[in-house]
């Protein structure tokens, strides 16, 4: 009868208890978010405020939807940058999220200029103009050397977070070896200090970038040397 009574008092504790609990859990799970919206805002809000950009972009982290690609039709639309978890998950330093947050508000911006209140460059934004994705990873990378951030830190991102495709003559978008090697021309041509006191030498995903791009590295060397002016054709 006595072990019955202690039975009992342990399951009534339990049910106390456990509501305390999940409380608890809930307030680390709110203040966890919390922490990495801030983040984000502090990162974004730098890149906005030190290049200067005049215009409202809204920074949104979206903890249920686990996408590894940001939408881009959702930032152009909403004028507002989207950062899914599986995407944040792949970032590790303040350098690298002012990478992806810096390509997007390149994105962002470019809705608000032409006609119909950018409409017609929102269309071709969503289009997939492999021109303008170009020019948004070079933007991309302007934005972040004034902000005082690492450009390499966009190679870095770019490398673990977008897969190669076979080829890309019929697809919308540019090779990431392609994207890779403009972006690592751009920054050794105008930037060149981040390379010369490069803090990424170490970094495994800026080793495995060099790994696989000695190829394109090697006809930029010869265009350096050539003095040439012409635009290279990268694998």
């Amino acid at each position: 009868m006595q072990k019955r009574k202690l039975i009992y008092i342990l399951i009534c504790l339990l049910f106390l208890i456990q509501p305390s609990i999940a409380e608890d859990n809930l307030d680390e799970f709110i203040a966890a978010e919390n922490s990495i919206q801030t983040r984000i805002d502090m990162v974004g809000t730098n890149l906005l405020n030190f290049n200067k950009i005049p215009k409202r972009v809204v920074f949104v982290y979206n903890k249920k939807d686990k996408k590894n690609l940001i939408s881009i039709d959702k930032n152009l639309t909403s004028r507002q940058v989207v950062i899914y978890d599986g995407l944040y998950k792949s970032v590790q330093t303040d350098d690298e999220l002012a990478a992806m947050l810096a390509r997007e508000i390149a994105v962002v911006i470019k809705s608000y200029s032409g006609i119909w209140g950018g409409t017609i460059d929102s269309i071709q934004v969503a289009l997939g103009s492999k021109k303008f994705e170009i020019v948004a990873d070079k933007r991309a990378v302007d934005y972040m050397v004034n902000a005082g951030y690492n450009p390499l830190a966009l190679i870095v991102f770019i490398n673990k977070t977008c897969p190669q495709k076979r080829f890309d003559k019929f697809s919308r978008h540019n090779l990431t070896s392609k994207r890779l090697a403009r972006i690592y021309e751009y920054i050794t041509y105008k930037y060149p200090k981040y390379l010369e006191n490069n803090e990424y030498v170490d970094n495994q995903y800026y080793q495995n970038f060099l790994l696989n791009s000695i190829s394109n590295r090697r006809k930029l060397e010869e265009k350096i040397k050539s003095g040439s002016t012409e635009e290279i054709d990268y694998e």
